[in-house]
């Protein structure tokens, strides 16, 4: 029996790019299986839409085994312009982290507010969830878990209390996504629709979302402050490990940093500037934030070698999730390639054709939560699924607005709680928590922000968004 549970502890999630390539050679059995067709299209206001009720079924070409490996050049040639801006920003981000600015100017903040309990919560997770929306901030939330432990400690709350706030506080702003360009940017690109549209909607989500969470921490907090036994980490507030944790130093906070952060939120106002009065898109977005980096990396005073360094760090960084969209789009070619993605979408919409437009887009809803379990990489299941759900949305005569909706918060909602997310586990290791007592302590909030999130889409489907 023993044995056994050993065994099952040992078992490790497969890898995001092992299971890609699983799918890509799903994808080549599928060419030989489907038959081949396809929609007539037609150009809407610039954009390319699929025409209900004319597919037909065409010469069918399988692929070869070759055509596997293929695909994956060929995935990353064709996204490229969305994997170079992911490369690009992930390098500014970089350079301006090396600096320091963003992880002496979150500290110096969080630090004042933890001389005040009351406050110290709500805007400690309001301002990580304004870098969750902004810069999709997610893997980066591990490095600041530890200070907030601290001074969650400092104001008699425990380690949960600390590592929830900063968590959780990203998480909103994720899930809230109005200017995430990593989520939110990549799906509408797909979509063809305009970068950042429908923000106004998505903040009133992202407001009752935060507060929601807010709440949620801060009634846990104000409980283990008035008895420290109802701590669900209270056996481990003593461990060596956490005595450890408490001790992590804020470093000081240099004007020279805080001309970083505004060059930083001067970019971002910049680009959301550009890309509503001018259309901007990935290239002019990621060249400012270039520039933007480069100049900060000077001011920052790292130098020229220093800056460079910086960037290629930075780059470095977020190579795992930009080259995930290669091999996503890889599917894609698959797909095309051997004319069965029509196929696919023909028999998916004739299945749920007669449901009402509220299901089909909740189920679209629960397939990307599902998903992300699989492919945590934001960017890389909206290669994967967006080229699916919008002919589907084309075809029910659905805005695709709402794909990019269901897609958003699918995955953004789940990256709380699968095990398959960096951030969080990234996070909890830390802090010192175990991922299942990580999960008693949330399912009830992310059960709430599924049931906002479902609201939030029947609502804007009944407003027409």
């Amino acid at each position: 029996m023993r044995e056994k549970k050993n065994r099952i502890l040992k078992f490790k999630n497969p890898h995001t790019y092992a299971i890609l390539m699983f799918i890509i050679a799903i994808s080549y059995v599928l060419t030989y299986i489907v038959p081949s067709g396809e929609f007539k299209r037609k150009t809407v206001n610039d954009r390319e839409e699929v025409v209900s009720g004319t597919y037909h079924l065409v010469h069918s070409e399988p692929s070869s085994i070759l055509d596997i490996f293929r695909a994956i050049p060929e995935g990353l040639i064709s996204g490229a312009d969305i994997i170079f801006y992911i490369f690009l920003v992930g390098g500014a981000f970089g350079i301006i982290h090396k600096t320091g600015a963003i992880t002496n100017g979150v500290n110096a903040a969080m630090n004042k507010l933890g001389n005040n309990g009351k406050l110290m919560i709500p805007f400690t997770m309001l301002i990580f969830s304004v870098l969750g929306f902004s810069i999709g901030l997610a893997e980066e939330t591990i490095i600041f878990v530890p200070i907030g432990i601290a001074i969650a400690r400092a104001v008699g709350y425990d380690a949960m209390t600390g590592a929830a706030m900063i968590i959780m506080g990203a998480a909103a702003g994720f899930l809230g996504g109005m200017l995430n360009p990593f989520t939110v940017g990549v799906a509408q690109k797909i979509a063809e629709i305009p970068l950042f549209s429908g923000w106004g909607f998505r903040t009133i989500i992202y407001i009752c979302v935060l507060i929601t969470g807010i709440a949620y921490v801060m009634f846990y907090a104000r409980k283990v402050k008035k008895n420290p036994k109802k701590s669900l980490v209270y056996d481990l507030e003593g461990s060596e490990i956490n005595n450890d944790v408490t001790q992590t130093q804020i470093g000081r906070f240099t004007k020279r940093q805080a001309l970083c952060l505004v060059l930083l939120v001067s970019a971002i106002c910049f680009n959301v500037f550009g890309i509503f009065k001018f259309g901007w898109s990935f290239n002019e977005m990621s060249a400012n934030f270039l520039f933007v980096g480069l100049i900060a990396g000077f001011i920052g005073g790292l130098g020229f070698n220093g800056t460079f360094d910086a960037l290629v760090e930075g780059m470095k960084s977020i190579l795992f999730g930009a080259l995930i969209v290669g091999f996503a789009k890889a599917i894609v070619v698959i797909l095309e390639n051997g004319k069965i993605i029509d196929t696919i979408v023909f028999y998916l919409t004739n299945t749920i054709q007669d449901l009402p437009a509220s299901m089909t887009v909740g189920m679209m809803f629960v397939i990307q939560m599902v998903l992300n379990f699989f492919i945590p990489s934001g960017s890389g299941q909206a290669m994967t699924t967006m080229p699916l759900m919008v002919p589907i949305s084309d075809i029910l005569s659905i805005n695709r607005q709402m794909a990019v909706l269901a897609f958003q918060y699918g995955d953004a909602v789940s990256n709380s709680i699968f095990p398959t997310s960096a951030s969080l586990m990234g996070g909890l290791a830390v802090a010192g928590i175990s991922y299942t007592t990580w999960v008693k302590f949330i399912w009830k909030l992310l059960l709430i922000w599924v049931v906002i999130c479902m609201a939030g889409i029947f609502i804007a489907l009944s407003l027409g968004y």
